[in-house]
């Protein structure tokens, strides 16, 4: 599981050195030493022991570079040695299950896309450990050294126990998922909302990269959102999603699966879009849409080309996720929003629906200057649970363990 223990001082501070060197050798190599001790702000012999060991962990590698503005004898400096560590990465969604083996860089080896099925008489834990089991045997030439596993998955999650206690289109409840793969596998397991761990990839190598304060929202068949505060995901080690799909928006609504009435996901999803779109069509007889099957593209395309009844169903929902986020841009102050959703086909009519609701409803020193942009990925895959590990070799949580051997 990804419950950090609580180390002693020193073994904590020696964890946060050895998490801070690798990051700076990954961001930075090849990199030399003598620079490494300056932006680590650490001296040369802690810098010297913390190195040796991640070179005889095989973690890292010297390489010959040209320091910028030298014309003498090239440097010897640090890269990463990515490629004899593996980890999987798995993404669990409503009928389909991702399985992807990565090595360090993050660079897939093999990756398998299954159905799984919402209605099974195998409870879902026993599934999951089966098609993980079959996933090592059938791809066991590719294994080298497995550090650990990282899930993905909607629905209610502690990040830090591992247990799902709810799951959107399966009967679960309280599933410990990542106590029962740890034990199984023998590898730490990292589990998480792939909303959050969507907005911490996009915060290492997206759309947000190098911005401190960020919202990242969903919107798909479930309505979530992440936030980076201070550079650091928000409650990244318990609840980590911002649960605004499940705020209530009308006590009188429809049931959602949470056993709430009328949470914004019950009209901001992209299930709901449809379903409304769907009833207003036999009110709106011109409407293209009847002369198409009734997708999310053929939505956005229709909204995009003037349709009304398109064009007001995802302005809807912009207006509808605008209100929660005027709310979250008066606590947090980002200064980027992003949007992960398929509606983003239709991003001239749901960005501007979102932006004008945020303008006038949140504070203007606040809304004045924020950035609205997409997703830079538009379909994450296994690269949200890719995103966990870089983070736990960041924080020196899975590094020192890998470093113990």
């Amino acid at each position: 599981m990804n419950r950090e223990s609580q180390p002693g001082h020193i073994d904590h501070i020696k964890q946060t050195n050895a998490g801070v060197v690798y990051r700076l050798i990954d961001q930075h190599g090849p990199i030399s030493r003598i620079e490494l001790s300056r932006r680590a702000q650490l001296a040369p012999a802690s810098i010297t022991k913390i190195v040796r060991e991640m070179l005889d962990a095989h973690l890292v590698q010297e390489t010959e570079f040209q320091e910028p503005g030298s014309r003498g004898r090239p440097a010897i400096g640090l890269v990463l040695d990515t490629l004899a560590w593996h980890y999987l990465a798995i993404r669990i969604q409503p009928g389909a299950i991702t399985l992807t083996l990565r090595d360090l860089s993050s660079r897939a080896l093999e990756e398998d896309r299954l159905p799984l099925p919402v209605t099974s008489d195998v409870p879902l834990l026993q599934t999951l450990q089966t098609l993980v089991d079959a996933f090592f045997i059938r791809h066991q030439q590719r294994l080298e050294r497995l550090t650990a596993i990282a899930i993905t998955t909607p629905g209610l999650i502690n990040a830090a126990s591992g247990v799902v206690h709810r799951m959107p289109g399966y009967d679960v409840e309280d599933m410990p998922l990542g106590e029962t793969l740890a034990q199984r596998s023998g590898l730490p397991v990292f589990v998480q909302h792939d909303i959050s761990a969507w907005t911490l990839a996009e915060a290492q190598s997206g759309a947000s990269h190098g911005a401190q304060d960020v919202i990242q929202i969903v919107i798909d068949e479930t309505v979530g959102a992440g936030v980076i505060s201070g550079g650091q995901l928000l409650h990244k080690s318990g609840r980590a999603l911002v649960e605004i799909g499940h705020t209530q928006i009308d006590p009188w609504g429809q049931q959602c699966y949470c056993g709430n009435h009328g949470c914004l996901e019950t009209v901001a999803s992209t299930s709901s879009l449809l379903q409304l779109a769907q009833q207003r069509l036999a009110l709106q007889p011109d409407s293209p849409l009847h002369q198409q099957p009734l997708t999310l593209e053929n939505l956005c395309r229709a909204a995009q080309q003037g349709d009304r009844l398109a064009h007001d169903a995802i302005a809807g929902v912009g207006h509808h996720v605008g209100r929660m986020l005027a709310m979250m841009v008066n606590i947090f102050n980002p200064q980027k929003i992003l949007i992960g959703s398929p509606l983003n086909q239709a991003a001239d009519v749901l960005f501007p629906a979102i932006n004008s609701t945020i303008r006038q409803q949140a504070l203007p020193a606040y809304s004045r200057d924020l950035e609205l942009v997409p997703a830079l990925m538009s379909d994450p895959g296994t690269l949200g649970a890719a995103a966990l590990i870089k983070d736990a070799l960041y924080n020196g949580h899975l590094l020192i363990k890998l470093l113990q051997g």
